[in-house]
């Protein structure tokens, strides 16, 4: 049951808000639903495709030069920031048995540095709003899940960054991490392209409990501190932070399941764990 003390929300007409990542699947669903409340909301996004329901800047959140102009931009937009949504980031395939590449060295630079550069980029405009700051985690960033360490170590980094942040601004700021589990989108097709598929390890959540989430946390009076977005994801939360030996056997069970059933029959980047599990190659 939820307390009606801690459910009070602000009225989004007019409240000032930026999301990162604004095009994609989660973003563009998160702003248009607050821009229907009345919210003004602006959105940054590396792609924009032009026809959002809110204005959306072009912006890299791995250059720090155009962070800064895009951010400067959104805040002149704005006329201020109340709630900084850090959305913007990426998956692919990161065995963690292989030194880290390309593709380790993106997902860390977009989904914990763009986030980092993003958010210092907003401190002024935040700590004269006394606003709030909405990290899009992961439940990734408490329990790991095999083959996508990249992706993991990003998010877990991300909810590191924001305990320091909420640490340093908590006087005037306010710091959530909400940690949805697998949605259907595009972030998943590099890694399903390389037969890495994490399909039976991971259950897709629908799109708008993610969004219902995402909004009440941006707009709640009392925001919580940590937030899941399902029930099943909430049981998740608490065993991987409390029984942290009991979700890696889980884990470890079953992907030994997928691989001996040939889940990643052919994927290169699977073949130790596929060896080592008894599984077909």
């Amino acid at each position: 049951m939820t307390l009606p003390f801690l459910d009070r929300r602000h009225d989004p007409r007019g409240r000032r808000i930026l999301v990162t990542g604004a095009s994609g699947t989660i973003g563009r669903a998160l702003g248009e639903r607050l821009a229907r409340a009345g919210a003004h909301v602006v959105g940054l996004d590396l792609r924009p495709t032009g026809d959002e329901p809110f204005p959306v800047l072009a912006c890299d959140v791995a250059d720090d030069a155009g962070v800064a102009s895009s951010v400067a931009e959104a805040l002149e937009l704005l006329g201020g920031l109340d709630v900084l949504v850090n959305n913007a980031g990426i998956g692919g395939p990161a065995p963690a048995e292989y030194a880290p590449g390309e593709e380790v060295r993106r997902q860390l630079e977009i989904n914990l540095l763009g986030t980092w550069r993003v958010t210092a980029a907003c401190v002024d405009a935040l700590v004269a709003a006394r606003g709030r700051v909405v990290m899009v985690a992961s439940r990734m960033a408490v329990m790991q899940l095999p083959l996508a360490a990249a992706y993991g170590a990003s998010k877990r980094a991300m909810v590191a960054y924001a305990d320091a942040l909420r640490l340093e601004l908590g006087t005037h700021v306010s710091v959530s991490c909400v940690y949805p589990s697998a949605v259907r989108s595009p972030i998943h097709d590099a890694t399903k392209a390389a037969g890495l598929s994490l399909e039976g390890m991971s259950v897709y959540e629908p799109l708008d409990g993610v969004v219902d989430a995402l909004a009440r946390t941006a707009l709640a009076v009392r925001p919580r501190r940590d937030v899941t977005t399902t029930r099943k994801g909430a049981v998740e939360f608490f065993l991987a932070r409390h029984l942290p030996a009991l979700t890696d056997r889980i884990v470890a069970r079953t992907l030994a399941a997928r691989a001996a059933a040939g889940a990643f029959e052919g994927a290169s980047l699977a073949a130790g764990v596929v060896g080592r599990n008894g599984g077909r190659s």
